[in-house]
């Protein structure tokens, strides 16, 4: 288990390894992930993740040791005074160009959103650690592509059909770790952090 989760039980940096990689973002609620997961299957080369695994990153954070986790939890503490809003799922996308990498449910433009997306770049900042360095597209990735070419893929998006927009509110963050290299899960929430009503 990790052991910077309560300050008393903090390990010595020392001590442990480095810490799964750690990353922040809203979950998705059970009926998303539902609505989300009827789109699973007819396309060669994904490999879908599962729903319970469906979230919208906000920053990842890597591994760190505990002293450097400790620090992050308690700076994000000081961003659950923020409001909670609500998200719009638009549409589908993929990744990686003509190579296509991974197919998401894109999010509507959101100025909430990206507020707290960038308070939580600040926090890595004042921390030391470095942002990353990609621009923020926020998303929710449905499957990591191998092999899959293009034009399946846009078949793929087309055959779907119209994407009825899937709106929620999100009243919390939270720290996620994974000790999966690959990506996709299975993610742990570590520490959550509610948000204003």
């Amino acid at each position: 288990s990790l052991c910077y989760r309560h300050p008393a039980n903090r390990c010595d940096a020392k001590e442990a390894g480095p810490l799964p990689r750690l990353f922040t973002g809203p979950e998705i609620p059970y009926d998303v992930q539902l609505a989300l997961s009827l789109k699973r299957g007819g396309l060669s080369g994904a490999r879908w993740i599962d729903p319970e695994n469906y979230h919208i990153t906000l920053t990842f954070i890597g591994d760190v040791d505990n002293l450097t986790a400790g620090e992050v939890t308690d700076e994000l503490e000081r961003l659950s005074n923020s409001d909670s809003f609500r998200v719009r799922l638009t549409h589908l996308g993929t990744f990686g160009g003509d190579k296509a990498l991974a197919l998401f449910a894109g999010v509507d433009s959101n100025v909430a959103l990206d507020r707290l997306q960038g308070a939580h770049e600040r926090v890595l900042r004042r921390l030391g650690l470095a942002p990353d360095a990609r621009k923020f597209v926020p998303h929710v990735s449905l499957a990591r592509l191998r092999g899959t070419s293009p034009l399946e893929v846009a078949d793929f998006i087309h055959y779907m059909g119209q994407f009825s927009p899937l709106e929620f509110t999100v009243g919390r963050f939270v720290l996620f770790s994974s000790k999966d290299s690959v990506g996709g899960g299975p993610y742990l929430v570590e520490q959550s952090y509610p948000l204003a009503a």
